[in-house]
């Protein structure tokens, strides 16, 4: 007669193993339909997108990126960037510190207001502005007087790009800074350190790889908004015109392989975003190990 408890264990370890077929199968499954959705939405358009700028060779691809509208784009989306950027990294730095180290009133409202622009179509956004400093605008009186021009103009697309990014630095130290809590920050003012050296030898060295982090994901943003800038830039080309509106003007004239050359720009500067992001990401994740 067959021992039970022998019996009863051989029946658990064929369960066993059949449950770790069925998890093993379903892990394929899940990690090939990712890989398929990758392949087909990420890696293929940036395949083609780069042969159709190289397709007529590569002195046409050069030739396109150094016609004079190009490099105005260019340097147009390289000014915004260099703009907006350190601006918000100022103001995500500062409320990030106030929210996760300080209770005051009207803490709610200021997180509300960072995630506004998540809410907010960019394309209301750059209306926005429009409605602000157009034309018939409600400080068109006053920017005339002065004889300034924000809207279809350089401010306009600095102040609509500041807006869409100005979350990303923020949201991303926000929840860092409440993980560390405030222990350290309290025993360096109980050791005399004033408000600016406890945030340069105490906050700031804890926060260094997540602002790296936001300032990414801000940066790539910045270079490749569309929907604000679009609304108060005007398209005035060689003017107004950033990388992502000169992109839509040559492709709208039928100028595919010079609107190709400038998008693989935009794919590459991506790219590159992305390869920092992970080198950041690996960084993170080995100092918390």
């Amino acid at each position: 007669m067959a021992n039970p408890i022998l019996v009863s264990s051989r029946r658990q370890t064929e369960v066993v193993n059949v449950a770790s077929k069925k998890e093993g199968i379903v892990r394929w499954v899940l990690i090939g339909m990712a890989l398929l959705f990758l392949l087909l939405f990420l890696v293929l358009p940036l395949v083609i997108v780069f042969y159709e700028a190289l397709q007529d060779g590569i002195e046409m691809y050069l030739a396109s990126i150094a016609e004079p509208d190009a490099q105005a784009a260019i340097a147009l989306t390289l000014l915004t960037a260099a703009i907006a950027v350190p601006l918000n990294l100022v103001f995500g730095v500062a409320a990030s510190w106030a929210i996760a180290k300080f209770e005051f009133r009207g803490k709610n409202i200021l997180l509300t207001l960072i995630d506004l622009p998540f809410a907010v179509s960019p394309v209301i956004s750059g209306l926005m502005f429009v409605l602000l400093f157009g034309m018939e605008g409600m400080f068109a009186p006053w920017l005339e007087a002065y004889n300034m021009k924000i809207v279809f103009a350089v401010p306009g697309i600095v102040l609509a790009t500041i807006f869409v990014t100005f979350p990303f630095i923020a949201r991303e130290l926000i929840p860092l800074m409440q993980a560390q809590g405030t222990e350290e920050e309290e025993a360096a003012r109980m050791l005399g350190a004033n408000g600016w050296q406890i945030f340069f030898r105490v906050t700031l060295p804890n926060i260094k790889w997540g602002l790296l982090y936001g300032v990414i994901l801000c940066n790539a943003r910045a270079m490749g908004e569309f929907g604000a800038v679009s609304v108060v830039s005007g398209h005035i080309r060689g003017l107004t015109n950033t990388m992502p509106l000169h992109v839509e003007i040559l492709y709208n004239e039928y100028n595919f392989a010079a609107a190709f050359s400038v998008a693989s720009l935009l794919a590459l500067l991506a790219i590159v975003t992305l390869v920092v992001k992970g080198v950041v990401e690996w960084r993170t994740a080995r100092r918390g190990h």
